[in-house]
C-alpha cells in the first residue's frame, strides 16, 4: 500500500493531458464520473479507469486516455502491473500454508529461512503485518533514474540483502513501518515450504481455481505487459516516459503481479467472502493495527488493509509501481472495486483524488 514502487511525490506535470469524454451533464450525474474526471483534467493523470462490481452488475467508468500519442481510450478492462496488491495475494498463500499446518504465524522465519535476517526474534505475522522492523530495499534504488531499472531484473535474496545494508528500524513487534521487504521474505518462506517457485503457487492457489485468467506474476526477464493495455507512464523532466514494459522482478513478491481490474474485483470478493481461506486463517488476516497510510483510522492486517469510506469500510490494498497505480478491494454490501491510474509516480495532489474516487465506487 504505501511505499512499492508507488505513489510518490512527483512535482507539477508539465502537460496536461486529454480533457473527459464525459460530457458535464453526465459528470454531474455520476460521482465515479467526476471524481476521475478531476484526476485526469485537474491533475494531468494521462487516464483513469473505476471497474465496480456489485451482485452481478458491472459498471465501467472511464476517463482521460489510455495512450497520450494516440488519444486512444483507456481500456475497459485492460492488463497494468498492480504493485503492491500483489501481496494480498502473498499473505493468501501463506495463510493457506498455515491453514495445512506447514506454516506457523507466530514461528520465527528462522525457522524456515535459517540465517537469512539477522534477528532471529522476527516471526511470520510480523513480516507480513510490517511490524518486522525490517528495512525497505527501495531506499537502494533510485528512482529518479528509471531505465536503470528497465532491465535490471533481481532475485530474492538479492533484494533482502540490499536492505539489510541498513539498520533495524525498531524491535520487532514494537511498531509498524510499510516495508517491501517483509512480502520478499514472505515469497521466499513459501517457496522454501511447499518448494514451487511463489508464480507457480499463486496460480494453483488463487489465479486458477477462481477462473483469473490475466492475472499472474512475472518472472525474470519477462518483460512484456499483455495487450490490451493502457500505457503506463512515468514522469521525467516534463516527459511522459512509457514504463509499459520492463522487468518487475526488481518489485516480485512485494509488487510484480500483473492483472486486470475485473481479475481483481473477482479476487477480492472471493477472498472477503470466504472462498479462498478458512474462517480460522480469514480472521487472523482481518486482525489489524493502526498503520501509518496517511489515511486517518487506516488499520493493516495481513496484506490486507482497511479504510474508512463515507458508507462504511473497505477492505483492499493499494498498489504502485513505475507506470500504474491502483487500489482494489470490498466495501459495505460486498461492492468489489478496482480503481486505477495509468501513471506512478504522481503528483502530490493526486493522492486524496485518489481516495474520492475510491470512495465514490464503494459508496456511490
Amino acid at each position: 500500500m504505501r511505499k512499492s514502487l508507488r505513489v510518490v511525490t512527483a512535482g507539477t506535470l508539465a502537460a496536461l493531458l486529454a480533457a473527459t469524454t464525459a460530457a458535464p451533464a453526465l459528470a454531474a450525474a455520476n460521482p465515479v464520473q467526476a471524481s476521475l474526471d478531476v484526476l485526469t483534467t485537474q491533475d494531468g493523470v494521462p487516464g483513469a479507469a473505476a471497474v465496480v462490481q456489485d451482485g452481478h452488475r458491472t459498471r465501467v467508468t472511464r476517463s482521460g486516455t489510455g495512450d497520450v500519442a494516440t488519444g486512444k481510450p483507456f481500456p475497459r478492462n485492460g492488463s497494468f502491473r498492480a504493485g503492491s496488491v500483489t501481496k494480498t495475494f502473498v499473505a493468501t498463500v501463506l495463510l493457506q500454508l498455515a491453514g495445512e499446518g506447514r506454516v506457523r504465524l507466530d514461528a520465527p522465519v528462522s525457522r524456515y529461512l535459517p540465517g537469512l535476517l539477522p534477528d532471529e526474534r522476527i516471526t511470520v505475522r510480523q513480516v507480513l503485518q510490517h511490524t518486522s522492523g525490517v528495512p525497505d530495499y527501495l531506499q537502494e534504488f533510485d528512482l529518479g533514474h528509471p531505465e536503470a531499472l528497465r532491465h535490471r531484473g533481481a532475485e530474492p535474496a538479492e533484494l533482502v540483502a540490499l536492505a539489510l545494508k541498513h539498520p533495524a528500524l525498531f524491535p520487532p513487534g514494537t511498531s509498524w513501518s510499510y516495508s517491501n521487504t517483509n512480502y520478499i521474505v514472505a515469497g521466499m518462506i513459501a517457496e522454501k515450504v511447499t518448494g514451487h517457485a511463489l508464480a507457480a503457487e499463486i496460480a494453483h492457489r488463487i489465479t486458477g481455481p477462481l477462473g483469473l485468467h490475466d492475472t499472474y506474476l512475472p518472472r525474470r526477464g519477462d518483460e512484456k505487459l499483455p495487450s490490451p493495455h493502457a500505457v503506463g507512464y512515468f514522469p521525467l523532466g516534463g516527459e511522459l516516459v512509457d514504463f509499459s514494459d520492463f522487468d518487475a522482478t526488481i518489485a516480485g513478491a512485494a509488487g510484480g503481479l500483473v492483472s486486470t481490474p475485473a481479475d481483481l474485483d473477482r479476487f477480492y470478493g472471493a477472498l472477503l467472502g470466504g472462498r479462498l481461506l478458512r474462517p480460522a486463517e480469514l480472521a487472523e488476516m482481518r486482525r489489524t493495527v493502526p498503520a501509518d497510510l496517511g489515511i486517518p483510522g487506516a488499520r493493516y492486517g495481513l496484506g490486507l488493509g482497511s479504510i474508512p469510506v463515507s458508507c462504511g469500510v473497505l477492505w483492499g490494498h493499494e498498489g504502485g509501481i513505475i507506470g500504474f497505480t491502483n487500489f482494489a478491494g470490498v466495501g459495505p454490501a460486498d461492492r468489489r472495486v478496482s480503481v486505477v491510474l495509468n501513471e506512478n509516480p504522481t503528483p502530490a495532489e493526486t493522492n486524496p483524488h485518489l481516495l474520492a474516487a475510491i470512495d465514490a465506487a464503494a459508496c456511490s
